[in-house]
């Protein structure tokens, strides 16, 4: 079970950052954000269209998929500071 979930998120890292690098432009998403966005987009594309396409589509409509929410995200300001919140400012 342990390794099934390293496996989601290792692979949600992957889509997630390939999503990154093929748009274009200024991301201000952290890591977490990445991640998530990963895990969403690799859970869609792999149920969805993989059990309709067969195994061997499975990665390319993860990735597609993943690529779209990164676009919605930018678009939206979803996630934009990340998961945890972002960065806090110390006041004095």
């Amino acid at each position: 079970m342990i390794g099934w979930i390293i496996g989601w998120i290792v692979t949600g890292a992957i889509l997630g950052y390939l999503a990154r690098l093929i748009l274009p432009g200024r991301d201000p998403m952290s890591f977490l954000s990445t991640v998530a966005i990963g895990i969403l987009g690799a859970l869609l594309g792999g149920v969805i269209f993989g059990t309709i396409l067969g195994v061997g589509y499975g990665w390319i409509a993860e990735l597609v998929i993943t690529v779209g929410l990164v676009y919605v995200s930018r678009r939206t300001g979803f996630l934009r500071k990340g998961i945890g919140g972002g960065q806090r400012r110390l006041t004095r």
